[in-house]
C-alpha cells in the first residue's frame, strides 16, 4: 500500500494486477487500483475533480484530467472516508501512476491533494534491484 498526507487528507492506494484481463502475448496489462481518502482535518470538502501521470516502463507518459471520481464528487466531513476502485491497461508489464485531486471547502476555496506515486508491476517482467 502506498499512503500520503496534504493538507489533513490521507490519501492510501493499493494496486492490484488482474492477470484475467490481460494479455501479456498482445503487450496489454490492466491494474486495478483502491483509493481511501480520509478527511482528517477539520473542514468539510468536496472533491472536484482529478489528475493523474501514467507513465509505462519506456517512459511514456499519458495525463488523464477529469471531473470527480467514478462519476461521483464526494462530501468528506471531517473524519468521513470514501473509498472507489478504479483501473488502467498498459503496453508493458510495469509501470507507475501519481496523482492529485482537487477538493474545494465551504467557502469556495480550492487546494490540490498529493496521490501518492504507486508502481504498476505484473509478474511478467524480471525484478531488478538498483
Amino acid at each position: 500500500m502506498y499512503s500520503k498526507t496534504t493538507h489533513g487528507i490521507a490519501i492510501t492506494v493499493q494496486p492490484i494486477y488482474l492477470e484475467e484481463q490481460s494479455s501479456p502475448d498482445e503487450n496489454y496489462f490492466v491494474w486495478a487500483y483502491n483509493v481511501r481518502i480520509e478527511n482528517r482535518g477539520e473542514m468539510t470538502l468536496r472533491l472536484e475533480s482529478r489528475y493523474w501521470r501514467i507513465t509505462d516502463a519506456r517512459g511514456r507518459v499519458q495525463e488523464v484530467r477529469g471531473p470527480g471520481v467514478v462519476g461521483e464528487h464526494p462530501v468528506l466531513e471531517p473524519g468521513d472516508s470514501f473509498e472507489y476502485t478504479s483501473g488502467t491497461p498498459l503496453p508493458t508489464p510495469s509501470g507507475f501512476m501519481v496523482g492529485s485531486y482537487q477538493m474545494v471547502d465551504k467557502g469556495g476555496s480550492t487546494f490540490d491533494v498529493a496521490i501518492p506515486a504507486f508502481s504498476l508491476d505484473s509478474p511478467h517482467e524480471a525484478r531488478r534491484l538498483n
